[in-house]
């Protein structure tokens, strides 16, 4: 049994009691799990006694309050990310401090719980930070642990798939039962929303099969010639009806063809995710830009939007594995989490170098630099 401390920083005593009662004897426990989880709870009314604890104990999830005496949730939110802290933050707020728990969000809170919550919502919420905490512990792992971690990332895989699946069984029985009546519009809802838990699944399905290619090791990679023009085009090509069906105009520039020494395989998962994000992301109407050219030695790779944009915060973990920005503007985007991380770590397998720019609500620019035949300044 592996026990996760959980902070409790709530001036409120009646909740800080109410969690530890929750949670007292509760456990997560999954069958691709190799040992179940179980959870101690710390208490703090105060945010100045949050920040002792956060130091002397070091919990795994913080559930901070905003409105505290003394210093508040986001100034404590503030101090565990000045000290880069490896700790889960999820802010716990009532229905009228929403719009500040939705910023605090995208300031490097994972999530937030509205009050007043009931015991199967904080049991949901701390099911799901679970998961993550042993998902990004397993690929930490996933290249000293061999086949066991094959094995565990297939059971994931399975067990992500569930849910999806029985959803999209369920909406099938009730077409094939005529439930709704028998004009074929009157499913439209139904098939839309099983055509988006496929693409979900696929998706999903795509990235752990990319991430464990890149985290294990090819067995034997084909290091040769390629042409980044073409390989982008061929991602902009495979992207076009989804651009299409967005309004987003996709633009190529480069001076002739840009050869390099690479796997194509794993170039093209560079590009596929670079200019897939650009449309997701992107406004209906919107224009994505893909420029390639020699540079000091290096191969310049630059991918502008016109989309949502990110902030300072969001653009600090947007690498990391299972990670996913949360606000409202994403709450209808569907995906894994894991593409840009795999980008990233492409890209360091060349010695390379992934930058971003970004402004909320004007779009993101990726520029990507990979060395020729040395690494790039």
């Amino acid at each position: 049994m592996a026990t996760l401390k959980i902070l409790v920083v709530d001036d409120e005593p009646g909740i800080r009691s109410g969690i530890t009662r929750i949670l007292r004897n509760f456990r997560v426990d999954y069958p691709f799990m190799d040992e179940a989880f179980d959870f101690e709870v710390l208490e703090a009314a105060t945010g100045e006694a949050g920040i002792e604890i956060v130091e002397s104990n070091q919990p795994d999830i913080v559930l901070l309050d905003n409105k505290l005496p003394g210093i508040q949730g986001v100034e404590v939110l503030a101090y565990i990310k000045e000290k880069k802290k490896n700790i889960i933050v999820v802010m716990i707020t009532s229905y009228a401090s929403l719009e500040l728990a939705v910023k605090a969000t995208s300031d490097g809170a994972y999530d937030f719980i509205p009050k007043p919550f009931t015991p199967q919502e904080l049991k949901s919420c701390i099911e799901n930070i679970t998961k993550r905490v042993f998902l990004k512990k397993m690929t930490h792992t996933l290249q000293d642990t061999g086949k066991q971690i094959r094995f565990t990332f297939l059971s994931v895989l399975s067990h992500e798939l569930k849910a999806p699946l029985n959803s999209i069984e369920g909406y099938l029985k009730m077409i094939r039962e005529r439930q709704n009546g028998n004009k074929l519009e009157d499913y439209d809802v139904m098939i839309d929303r099983s055509l988006d838990r496929i693409k979900g699944m696929r998706s999903l399905i795509l990235d752990l099969l990319d991430l464990t290619r890149v985290e294990s090791g090819k067995a034997k990679r084909n290091i040769a010639e390629v042409d980044l023009v073409m390989i982008a085009r061929t991602a902009m090509d495979t992207m076009r009806p989804y651009a299409i069906q967005r309004d987003v105009k996709m633009n190529l520039v480069s001076d002739g063809k840009i050869i390099i020494q690479a796997d194509a395989e794993e170039m093209e998962i560079i590009f596929n995710n670079l200019i897939s994000n650009a449309i997701k992301y992107n406004l209906d109407g919107g224009t994505v830009d893909c420029t390639l050219a020699r540079q000091d030695g290096c191969i310049a790779i630059t991918v502008v939007d016109t989309g949502i944009g990110m902030s300072a915060a969001e653009i600090e973990k947007i690498f990391d594995d299972f990670v996913r920005i949360k606000n409202e503007k994403t709450k209808n985007i569907t995906g894994s989490g894991l593409g840009l991380s795999i980008v990233k770590k492409l890209i360091d397998n060349y010695s390379g170098k992934i930058e971003v720019i970004s402004i909320p609500d004007q779009g993101s620019t990726f520029n990507v630099r990979l060395p020729i035949d040395k690494p790039c300044l």
